[in-house]
């Protein structure tokens, strides 16, 4: 039997990585938290890139889900390229990586706390350009990940961010649903998506759907598609997949939706019937009532199930790479880390 790739075992890591954050960095998300709560900021803005930004999209949802406030996505190039001062006194800025090192990141960081923002730092590599230009520093203690493709890096990311929003908001729920969650990803820990397969090898191109957290799971699942198996994908709300892409849908055209439950489900099935009615081949995480069903561990909480659903999925598309004939460890013409300016 061929050894298991650098991908494979890594995302098999993702319990034990989860429980080192938690326990690692139990302190200093306490102590953003109670930051949070002090500053109580009208808005939180956030700097990454690639995978790094699919998990500052989660913590978007998440927060202005349960919070209220306006998370917003800072381009890079605004400090970068076009040198702008930003202007951010009392709100928050959260940096998401896995390196800490593209400069382009590292410029936004450093100019939003010269800017008037608190700065927060959500990275793996500790002891990074991105650690020193942050007020506060979470280290992700994902342990070294050598597979180009993040898996545990991000899954740690996205569980990091909610730990800081159970922690400013008070909400136990969360935090035990983060508690128990390497648990919970151990009861399944490799979900049988094999139903799956012979569409996603034999695809030229396929949509991932998804709403709310279940969203930013579906950009990183079209991504993850592109870098690992050379397989051209595109992520949509499900309702905007509505609004003129469904028209590219014909007969076998595949279509993953993510469909955790939370209020967004309803829409999500309705949207499942529709595109299904188009000819796609549709597989659903979650519940949907159409199409193939794909297993996931159940976490309990509707902010940790597009996790464990994400987790199933990361498996699954290191098979396809390789169905495909790839190697998920070296995607084409990528490097693990990228530095942009």
């Amino acid at each position: 039997m061929a050894e298991p790739s650098l991908m494979r075992r890594e995302i098999d890591e993702i319990p034990e990585a989860l429980r080192r954050l938690l326990s690692g960095s139990g302190g200093a998300i306490e102590e953003i938290g109670a930051r949070l709560r002090a500053l109580d900021p009208a808005v939180i803005v956030t700097v990454a890139r690639g995978s790094s930004d699919h998990a500052a999209t989660y913590f978007k949802y998440a927060s202005e889900i349960t919070t209220g406030r306006p998370v917003a996505s800072l381009g890079p190039s605004v400090v970068s390229v076009y040198g702008t001062a930003l202007r951010l006194t009392g709100q928050v800025a959260l940096a998401v990586s896995q390196s800490g090192r593209s400069p382009d990141i590292v410029a936004l960081l450093a100019a939003a706390r010269a800017g008037g923002a608190e700065t927060v730092a959500l990275v793996n590599v500790e002891g990074s350009l991105l650690s020193q230009a942050a007020h506060h520093t979470l280290a992700l203690h994902a342990g070294p990940e050598r597979s180009v493709a993040a898996t545990k890096s991000f899954v740690s990311s996205v569980a990091a961010s909610l730990a800081i929003l159970a922690a400013w908001t008070g909400d136990t729920a969360l935090t035990v649903a983060l508690a128990e969650l390497p648990d919970r990803l151990n009861a399944l820990p490799r979900p049988d998506w094999s139903a799956a397969l012979p569409a996603f090898a034999g695809a030229r191109s396929l949509f991932t759907l998804g709403r709310g957290p279940g969203f930013a799971v579906a950009c990183e699942a079209a991504l993850k598609c592109k870098e690992t198996s050379i397989l051209h994908a595109e992520a949509y709300s499900g309702a905007e997949v509505l609004h003129g892409p469904v028209s590219l849908v014909e007969a076998g055209f595949p279509i993953l939706a993510f469909v955790p439950d939370d209020p967004a489900r309803a829409g999500l099935r309705e949207i499942s019937a529709r595109v299904e009615a188009s000819g796609a081949s549709l597989f659903t995480v979650g519940d949907a009532g159409y199409g193939t069903s794909l297993p996931h561990a159940a976490t309990g909480h509707p902010l940790t199930e597009p996790l464990a659903m994400l987790t199933a999925f990361y498996g699954f598309v290191e098979t396809v790479s390789r169905e495909r004939g790839h190697d998920p460890d070296v995607p084409r013409g990528l490097k693990k880390v990228t530095e942009t300016v």
